[in-house]
């Protein structure tokens, strides 16, 4: 079926098609889901184990050592980390790119199984997969209102945040998980007294053990009676106070009297409710405060989850929080990025099309003939939206980018035909027969060039690394909206000039003139001609020529080419900083470290002195908070102007920089947030068998690191220092022995009287809260208090610890991290802005760490590079190898079109000039942007140039063949014949496509940083590849045209173009 003829007769049919297509279009891009970033999947899987009040050697004893033996084996595993904190354990496990992941889940939790001898308190694992509610899109803080008559803390308002505003939030559609911050969680207490205890010679064990078997729930079976069935079950489960007061601990009975004596909780014990000390202080704007954040589900639509979100917040705000007398806000939404970005993106695709289209009226002097192109993009470019919804992908500023390069592409084919019908109507042809022919004469060349801009996405697609799966979203959008645009070309196009072109049969040239502009194209026509004369003239010339253009190229492109980097981070105006207080500090202590900062960034805050700030002072803040927690502060602000987002960071440094012993590092929120490896940073693992050695080398590193990238910010995890101060309590065994208690008798006693021993967990009145045993001071505040908390014996006897145990005051480590399960400190340097990631990877590797190893380490000790430093080299290597590939496709596919490996090697000398013209373009864009760096999607744009830069070449290519072949000219006559016919549409649809995509480099906004470096080189690339393919291909093609053919001739090799009807 001839599909160009099928057209043509039938142009109602096509124009109800393109309809029909562009309303599937709109639909599908209302159902497609919008969303900042593309999803990437983590081969990653995270098991949390908590111990409350377990220190980290202990939980790297009994719980991660003795998971990681169980999990070291598992197929496909290729890296696996941990680390053991105070009160949890936690290991990750990542897997080979491609895993089943549901199978490995599965596998996973089956060897965690196996694992016998958890301690009592510790609780059961949790699983969890990386996926994309690693980021949050939302956050949220809750404060008291100034005017409540309720003066009761903040952190008391914990259950109500975790089952009133999580509940709530949770219900909007879209919304995967919301967690709560700085909530302190209700409990039941059992307050025991110990002179009470010795009065009944109860001790705690036995307490605690009455405790746990009288709260059970154990079915027994069934009875059936007549027609029913009665399930039998004892409930003894704790469903309110009354009934663990009425729990008895001792009964007795009298051999004498015949009377039981008995002993209940509430005998020996208070029990209430209370709330659990918080294990986090948060300040928003100088208030205390408990915070909130939210993640997406995976496939929805953000923009109209965020819709659901606000309206839940309004809700939440004028009801029960008020009520409560709370203020609740939202603080960071991301959907104000996302909508800033998405409306950049689409400006400039409506303004690279106003672009194009008026390239082509330049061109074209005809008001139809532009109609009949420029429906190209409107077709091509909503059809796309179609394919992308079928193929399960999401509106996200990249794949917006890459609708915005296929606006100048989609145009190209369309050009080459219109032009050959132009060509064929000026020769006196019928608007019908140039129609038919002026389509099928092209058609093979037009197949190929989409083919060859196709193909080059085809290693891309395979990728599977994070930066890989970033990259599908622009390749599938281009893809389509090219191969869609040949379709147009070949269908609508012709059915259009035959009905729309009919009466316009003047030549374009000979329609209205523009002064100056026709000139120069006259004139630029014939210099090109000339030249093209001059060196194919002689061979000698043309070789030099070429040689010559060729070797500059190289040299251009190797002398300017950029340092690396891996993505970019954007600018959502937010900061996050991470401030590591001295070992050992308590939660007050860093809650006073975190508030002195504020006081010091206070007079920035836009509520306190006002929104503007001057250009040579810092800039003003809209919200600042902190998130105080053990070890740590995690800091945040946004500012009122975000173009100064990263003036932000050094004024966050500045604050923490008098503060003694404290370390702090702050950074832009990247756009691809943490499951990208969303921080420029590199990695460095010392791994070894003893923490002293890894610590001391750790620290040397550290500094040398700091010696050789200037303003790089360091931090080490865990902590550098290890020693956090521990209080810790040897028994004596003779001692215990002579008071008839046991080593755990001793320990449980001490933990129920300093902090509290979790009995289990209750349901009252359908809240799942924790029962806790504890002694009346909640509090001890004192070390020296440790030595005389009470033990009471079984003989009634209350001694305190230090009669029966050594109580020494020393220290252990803060945390222990395992890597490959070896002990190891990750040392995460991030260089200064003004240096590339790349160039900071090289000198760790040629500097820091030969450095390290030249003045001399501790036995035992190793280290490797990892994180985004890793994935840098990994993602690096991978693309370097996918353009190669890319170039060997495209040389493919021209081989089959042209039935020869000649034609396509001289097709192919284009791209070398192309790179050319990229790495200028690049180095242009760096002149006004100094951070503008060659990062990975920067490096995409040399892929594609490699796809479409052949286009020009494979036109001449294409048509000198046709001259030579089917009108009989000579082989020079041929080459200058097809330099001549194919300049008009080599620049038309350059600059179509060069103007097209203009926009992306020239209009700086929100995500611009993600295409702009990508578009800056394929506009480079374009626009000098269309001038220097016009003066390097048709030498070169002079050159072995005449001895390809003449072997052609001798081998009886006929015409594949012929076949093709292109030479018809």
């Amino acid at each position: 079926m001839d599909i160009i003829h099928l057209a043509i007769k039938r142009p109602m049919a096509v124009i109800a098609a393109v309809i029909i297509i562009l309303l599937f279009g709109v639909s599908a891009l209302f159902s497609i889901p919008i969303q900042l970033s593309p999803d990437v999947a983590k081969p990653v899987i995270t098991i949390r184990t908590h111990w409350p009040g377990a220190a980290p050697a202990e939980v790297e004893r009994e719980i991660v050592n003795e998971q990681e033996e169980e999990l070291a084996g598992l197929p496909g595993l290729t890296r696996i980390t941990s680390r053991a904190e105070t009160a949890r354990g936690r290991i990750e496990l990542e897997f080979e790119i491609g895993t089943d992941m549901d199978k490995a889940m599965l596998l996973v939790s089956n060897r965690l199984d196996r694992v016998r001898g958890y301690p009592d308190e510790a609780l059961e694992p949790r699983l969890r997969r990386s996926g994309e509610d690693d980021d949050r899109i939302a956050w949220f803080h809750m404060t008291r209102d100034p005017n409540a008559k309720d003066k009761k803390e903040i952190h008391h308002f914990g259950d109500f945040a975790e089952n009133v505003i999580r509940d709530r939030l949770e219900r909007v559609p879209g919304v995967g998980t919301v967690g709560v911050r700085g909530g302190g969680t209700k409990e039941m207490r059992v307050i025991i007294q110990p002179e009470k205890m010795a009065q009944y010679g109860l001790i705690v064990p036995d307490i605690l053990r009455t405790l746990r078997q009288a709260n059970v729930s154990i079915t027994a079976g069934d009875v059936e009676e007549g027609k029913r069935r009665y399930v039998v079950r004892t409930e003894g489960e704790f469903r309110g106070v009354e009934r663990v007061k009425s729990v008895v601990l001792r009964a007795e009975r009298d051999g004498t009297s015949g009377r039981t004596s008995r002993v209940v909780v509430s005998d020996i014990a208070d029990v209430k409710f209370g709330y659990s000390k918080p294990v986090h202080r948060i300040r928003t704007n100088g208030e205390p405060a408990m915070a909130m954040f939210a993640t997406r589900e995976a496939g929805s639509n953000i923009v109209e989850t965020m819709k659901g979100v606000r309206k839940a917040v309004k809700e939440i705000a004028e009801g029960p929080a008020k009520q409560e007398g709370l203020v609740f806000r939202q603080l960071y939404d991301e959907t104000v990025y996302i909508d800033s970005a998405i409306n950049l993106v689409v400006q400039n695709i409506w303004i690279g099309g106003v672009f194009a289209v008026a390239i082509l009226l330049l061109f074209l002097r005809s008001g139809r003939a532009t109609l009949v192109i420029g429906i190209a993009i409107p077709v091509s470019v909503v059809s796309a939206f179609v394919a992308m919804s079928l193929l399960g992908r999401s509106i996200n500023v990249v794949s917006l980018a890459g609708i915005a390069f296929a606006v100048g592409m989609v145009v190209d084919a369309a050009i080459v035909v219109l032009e050959n019908i132009y060509r064929l109507r000026q020769r006196g042809e019928s608007s019908s027969v140039s129609a038919l022919l002026g389509a099928r004469q092209v058609w093979g060349a037009i197949m190929v060039s989409v083919l060859t801009t196709v193909a080059v996405f085809v290693p891309l697609l395979l990728m599977d690394r994070a930066a890989g799966q970033i990259f599908r979203d622009i390749a599938v959008a281009i893809s389509v909206a090219v191969i869609l645009s040949l379709i147009v070309s070949v269908t609508v196009i012709p059915a259009l000039a035959n009905r729309l072109l009919a009466r316009d049969l003047s030549d374009p040239k000979d329609g209205y003139k523009i002064p100056y502009v026709d000139a120069f194209g006259r004139w630029f026509v014939e210099s090109v001609v000339d030249l093209t004369k001059y060196i194919v003239s002689d061979r000698r010339k043309a070789l030099g020529f070429i040689t010559c253009v060729t070797g500059i190229s190289g040299l251009l492109t190797w002398a300017l080419l950029p340092p690396l980097e891996y993505l970019p981070e954007g600018n959502q105006n937010l900061v996050i900083g991470y401030v590591y207080s001295p070992a050992g500090y308590n939660l007050k202590s860093i809650t006073e470290m975190a508030t002195r900062m504020e006081d010091k960034i206070r007079p920035q805050w836009a509520s306190e002195t006002g929104p503007h700030a001057a250009a040579d002072e810092p800039p003003k803040l809209k919200y600042f908070f902190f998130l105080a927690f053990r070890q740590r502060t995690i800091i945040g602000a946004r500012g009122v102007d975000p173009e100064r987002a990263k003036d932000m960071v050094k004024l966050l440094r500045e604050a923490v920089k008098n503060e003694p012993a404290t370390k702090g590092t702050f950074r832009q929120s990247s756009i691809f947030g943490r499951r990208v490896g969303g921080t420029r940073s590199i990695n460095i693992d010392v791994m070894g068998p003893f923490l002293k050695d890894i610590s001391q080398a750790a620290q040397r590193i550290s500094e040398i690191a700091e010696e050789h990238l200037p303003n790089a910010q360091v931090r080490a995890r865990p902590r550098i220092e290890v020693g956090e101060p521990e209080i810790r309590v040897i028994p004596d065994a003779v001692r215990l022995a002579d008071n008839g208690l046991s080593t755990r008798d001793l320990a449980l006693s001490v933990d129920a009287f300093n902090d509290g021993v979790r009995v289990a967990e209750i349901n009252v009145g359908g809240e799942i809260i924790d029962l806790i045993l504890m002694g009346p001071v909640a509090d001890i505040g004192a070390t020296q208090a440790i030595q005389n908390l009470p033990v009471v014996t079984r003989s009634g006897k209350i001694v305190p610890v230090s009669s029966l145990a050594k109580v020494q005051v020393t220290t252990g480590p803060t945390a222990i991290w395992h890597r490959e399960r070896n002990r190891a400190i990750t040392l995460r340097i991030r260089p200064d802005s003004s240096i590339a990631l790349g160039d900071a990877i090289d000198i760790v590797k040629q500097k820091v760490l030969p450095q390290a190893i030249e003045e001399g380490l501790p036995p035992g000790i190793r280290f490797q590079l990892a994180g985004t430093a890793k994935e840098l080299d990994a993602t690096a290597a991978e693309m370097k190898w996918d353009l190669l590939l890319a170039l060997a496709i495209v040389f493919l596919v021209m081989a089959v079109l042209f039935e020869s490996f000649v034609y396509p090697l001289v097709i192919v000398f284009s791209v070398p000039l192309a790179t050319a013209g990229g790495v200028l373009g690049l180095t242009l864009l760096r002149q006004f942007d100094l951070e503008q760096r060659l990062d990975m999607l920067t490096m995409l744009g040399f892929v594609i140039l490699i796809g479409i830069v052949v286009n020009n070449a494979i036109l001449i290519v294409h048509q000198a063949l046709h001259h030579f072949r089917e009108e009989g000219l000579g082989h020079q006559e041929a080459v200058l014949e097809a330099t001549r016919n194919r300049i008009r549409p080599i620049f038309m649809s350059t600059l179509t496509s060069v103007f097209g995509m203009l926009p992306l480099v020239l209009f700086p906004g929100a995500g611009s940083e993600i295409y702009r470096g990508l578009g800056s080189v394929v506009v480079g690339g374009l626009s000098l590849s269309a001038i220097m393919t016009l003066a390097i291909v048709p030498p070169l093609l002079s050159i072995v045209i005449s001895t390809v053919e003449k072997s052609r001739e001798k081998r009886g090799i006929g015409n594949p173009l012929a076949r093709d009807g292109v030479g018809e």
